[in-house]
């Protein structure tokens, strides 16, 4: 009987061992996680739990029958600190050694910090169920809040901070949110939904410091401002959890390196989810911090794995291909992208106006890269189907 390693549940990780049962995976299935609470959703963090509108059982991804239908051996509490790949062996860090003839790496990332800046009270990154409990502690009482970073987690948790009544200001090295990711009609567009909202943007500079003694007073800008702040919340982006793999022969480079079918540079090793960079169509090299990714790309992992432990080529098996898709709740609004858009392809209104609901593509050399959309999600799902028709053939 044949034993698979999960390591990491967060949404890829428990997708790939239900893929793993699914796919027919018999043997001993093993899941390994860090944090010691059951498996969570985490696009509920920034906005329902940091509300108060959700606790932790509204997000779990398992329950008392899914759990058993698994059929699995639950690590909670647990990291892998290293892998050897001559003996199969995981080390725990509780001192466990686990052979594993398969393994599955879906350890994701954790949130960036600001690097040379003190540690004090009140200054949050938001990648947990932990970390959002601890800023909702400090979100019930009145302050100012200066969110660091305009892009997706940043400018969730402003609208949140805003709904509960507090004097928000984000602060954007960019000229406007996302405007690398969106371009400028897009990102005007951001802008204005947090300046219509009362959120104050301060851009075109980077934090500098924190000024406190134990709890963070305010934020020193480089333009030489400081900017009062009784709570501070950096979103700045996400680095993957790598580490316990130095030395394992597994293919690192901001992220687990992977081919198309999810493959390691180590037989009988696979990754999926945000912890993945994988080689996708014309050899470009992405890794996708998206739901829908974690959420599909373990199936392609599982099929990959289950067939290099029978022995046979995974390669006959589909790739791993697909749209991109992402949202976000900001606000009272909707926002929708699909495909992969360069902030200097040309945006197109379709439906709709910028200033209030709307659809809009990008295009690249006369094709539509990407599909943006605002409160608009039926016009936006026939678009979305479109693309992604035309998209397989590319």
């Amino acid at each position: 009987m044949s034993t698979i390693a999960v390591v990491g549940v967060g949404l890829a990780g428990v997708r790939a061992g239900e893929a793993l049962r699914a796919q027919g995976h018999d043997g001993r299935l093993v899941m390994i996680g860090e944090e010691a609470v059951e498996p969570y959703d985490r696009p509920p963090l920034s906005k329902q739990v940091l509300l108060g509108t959700y606790e932790a059982c509204d997000i779990a991804l398992t329950d008392t029958a899914s759990r058993a239908e698994l059929d699995a051996e639950w690590l909670l509490g647990t990291r892998a600190t290293a892998f050897d790949p001559v003996t199969r062996h995981l080390t725990l860090s509780d001192g466990q050694s686990l052979h594993a003839e398969g393994v599955v790496i879906a350890t994701g990332a954790r949130a960036r910090t600001l690097s040379g800046v003190p540690e004090l009270d009140s200054v949050h990154t938001l990648r947990t169920l932990d970390d959002a409990r601890r800023l909702r502690d400090d979100l019930s009482r009145p302050g100012r809040v200066a969110v660091v970073g305009g892009g997706f987690i940043g400018a969730e948790v402003a609208s949140a901070a805003r709904a509960l009544g507090h004097e928000v200001t984000i602060v954007e090295f960019e000229q406007m949110p996302l405007l690398r990711q969106l371009g400028s009609a897009a990102a005007g567009v951001l802008r204005r939904l947090h300046t219509d909202h009362g959120v104050a943007l301060v851009t075109g500079v980077s934090v500098t410091g924190l000024v406190g003694r134990d709890r963070v007073q305010a934020v020193s800008l480089s333009d030489g401002r400081s900017l009062p702040a009784d709570v501070v919340v950096v979103g700045i982006g996400a680095v993957p959890n790598t580490e316990w793999l130095a030395g394992s022969g597994v293919a690192l480079d901001n992220g687990v390196l992977t081919d198309e079918w999810c493959r390691t540079t180590v037989p009988g090793v696979v990754a999926a989810g945000d912890v993945a960079a994988y080689r996708c169509r014309g050899g470009r090299r992405l890794r996708i911090e998206h739901w829908t990714n974690a959420r599909d790309m373990p199936a392609t992992a599982a099929r990959s794995l289950l067939a290099t432990l029978r022995g046979e080529d995974p390669v006959e098996q589909p790739a791993h291909d697909p749209l991109p898709y992402v949202w976000s709740d900001q606000y009272d609004s909707h926002l929708q992208i699909a495909g992969r858009p360069d902030a200097d392809d040309a945006l197109e209104l379709v439906s709709g106006s910028f200033d209030s609901g709307f659809v809009a593509v990008y295009r690249r050399d006369g094709a539509v890269t990407g599909v943006l959309a605002v409160d608009s999600p039926k016009e936006f799902g026939r678009l979305r189907r479109e693309l992604r028709g035309t998209w397989a053939t590319r």
